[in-house]
């Protein structure tokens, strides 16, 4: 069994006090996720993060690594997949320039909204998990 490695991050940006979450949609079929991608050659997580979120929304982003969540499922080719995500806040006046070859849509959703819209169970969980430390974050400033 093959391995696969992503990596991303929950991207975010503070509206009003509260967080609002970067969703993308699959150009090629109904998945509503967070920006995240494969590992390239000899990249780490976080070198991957920042590139898959530049090439599918064209924002420069720090990735919090105080913030790290994994994911890990069989896929329906047999491969198992490792999915890596991070927290990344970018500022609330951002503009997205989405991939249209792998991104159909994109929204920014409050917490209940974006897990609404996510389409696995387990993105939702991580969603979740990444909602209380954001929160925190957000009130210690």
């Amino acid at each position: 069994m093959t391995t696969e490695v992503a990596s991303g991050a929950v991207v975010y940006r503070v509206v009003n006090g509260q967080p609002e979450y970067l969703l993308l949609k699959s150009a090629t079929s109904q998945f509503w996720g967070f920006p995240k991608g494969h590992v390239e050659g000899d990249e780490d997580l976080i070198a991957t993060a920042t590139r898959e979120i530049r090439e599918e929304t064209q924002l420069q982003v720090s990735v919090d690594t105080n913030y790290h969540d994994q994911l890990a499922y069989d896929m329906a080719n047999g491969n198992h997949k490792e999915v890596h995500l991070f927290v990344s806040e970018v500022p609330s006046s951002v503009a997205i320039k989405k991939q249209d070859i792998e991104i159909s849509d994109y929204g920014w959703f409050d917490e209940q909204a974006a897990v609404q819209r996510l389409t696995y169970d387990n993105l939702k969980a991580l969603l979740k998990r990444a909602h209380q430390y954001i929160s925190a974050k957000i009130s210690a400033q």
